[in-house]
């Protein structure tokens, strides 16, 4: 597997601390092999390591209890500063009062969890504020693409707008591919969300989870959601509202907030949704009509986050903005298609430029082959994006 320096170094000044390291995501992006090349570099200035797996479950069962875990690690430490990794920790019942027991005890603790359940605000307030959280993705392209090399294999920028950026994917290819992320699919919604909070309305919670992952890319609403829904199911704006914070607990989605030039404001009730990873759209399209616009929108979206633009949509008018990306002291409007070939689509996507900042780079970026770059908008291959650390390379 490769080394995911990108969230190494990020976590890598932390590992004397005590703040409690908490590494989230959605399941089967990489946390545990992130904590274990974690543990693989702790092992370079400390032999008092202790590593957990609360995911294997014959450590549940040796381990069923906070108890349990403390009794464990305190026959099994050295003398000294403990480096103490439990993957999954979350499976355990009381595993916050582990953690904040063990930091007190001057030890450097590091846990995992598919979960953001892992830092509610009942947990939260139980850890009083000391830890410090770390949200890991899955592959973007860079990274599918080193990995496919150490496989022997290839990656294409189709192959990744249909089937995302899992990275176990990579080593299955046709109904093996499917199987598996199928397979992945119904954990993240069944294991992680309808046993977990024990949902009665099963079908129902089946039916918005199916709608708002095909609705990637997309602006939502919760009234919206609930007109179509209620067409053929029996529910009420509240239970749908709640379903979708599930959803984003297991992050399954991420909810894009939407602003106004007119209001000058968060439009509160509107927000756009992104999937967690592009192969939660596809499993869901029939007849291998895969939704390559939305997705190609999508994957933007999660490369962006990974270079570190925070990013907000931007009503100008009546025309969105697919992005506003900042960082720093810098400002970037960025639109998305798949393609502006047509007069229409390059129509639309160039007007909704018009009367921004001046000063901000306007960005337009498509998976066409031809530069369709102005005095104002500088156009990006989408194939080229992919290879870009930051919107100014």
């Amino acid at each position: 597997m490769i080394l995911r320096e990108h969230y190494l170094e990020q976590i890598r000044p932390f590992y004397d601390s005590d703040l409690i390291k908490v590494i989230t995501g959605i399941r089967r992006c990489g946390k545990s092999v992130i904590m274990q090349q974690v543990r693989d570099e702790l092992k370079a200035r400390s032999e008092n390591i202790i590593y957990l797996e609360f995911e294997d479950r014959a450590t549940r069962t040796t381990l069923p209890d906070a108890d349990a875990v403390m009794k464990y690690i305190a026959s099994n430490r050295q003398e000294g500063r403990c480096y103490i990794l439990m993957d999954e920790l979350q499976e355990i019942e009381g595993w916050e009062e582990v953690c904040q027991s063990l930091r007190l005890h001057g030890d450097s603790v590091f846990v995992t969890g598919s979960n953001a359940k892992l830092l509610s605000k009942e947990y939260v307030k139980s850890l009083s504020g000391r830890f410090v959280s770390f949200r890991i993705r899955p592959f973007i392209y860079r990274e599918l693409l080193e990995y496919a090399k150490e496989l022997g294999k290839a990656v294409t920028p189709i192959d990744y707008l249909v089937w995302g950026g899992f990275p176990k994917r990579l080593e299955f290819s046709g109904d093996a591919l499917r199987r598996y992320l199928e397979d992945l699919n119904e954990t993240i919604i069944y294991k992680d969300l309808i046993v977990r909070f024990k949902i009665r309305k099963e079908a129902l919670f089946r039916s918005v989870a199916d709608f708002i992952l095909r609705s990637n890319a997309r602006i939502v609403s919760i009234n919206a959601i609930y007109k179509t829904v209620k067409q053929s199911m029996k529910c009420s704006e509240n239970t749908i509202q709640k379903y979708l914070g599930y959803l984003e607990m297991a992050y399954a989605i991420d909810l894009l907030k939407q602003y106004s030039t007119k209001t000058k404001q968060e439009l509160a009730f509107y927000k756009k949704c992104y999937d967690g990873d592009v192969s939660l759209n596809s499993l869901r399209c029939i007849d291998n009509r895969y939704d390559l616009d939305h997705n190609l929108e999508n994957i933007v979206y999660n490369e962006l986050i990974y270079m570190g633009y925070q990013l907000g949509v931007y009503v100008n008018g009546n025309h969105e903005i697919d992005f506003l990306a900042q960082k720093g002291n810098k400002k970037y409007y960025i639109q998305v298609a798949y393609s502006v070939v047509s007069e229409k689509a390059y129509q639309r996507e160039f007007k909704a430029f018009e009367n921004t900042d001046p000063l901000s780079q306007k960005i337009l970026i498509t998976n066409d082959e031809l530069d369709y770059s102005t005095s104002v908008v500088r156009h990006i291959r989408f194939k080229d994006f992919l290879m870009m650390t930051n919107l100014d390379a």
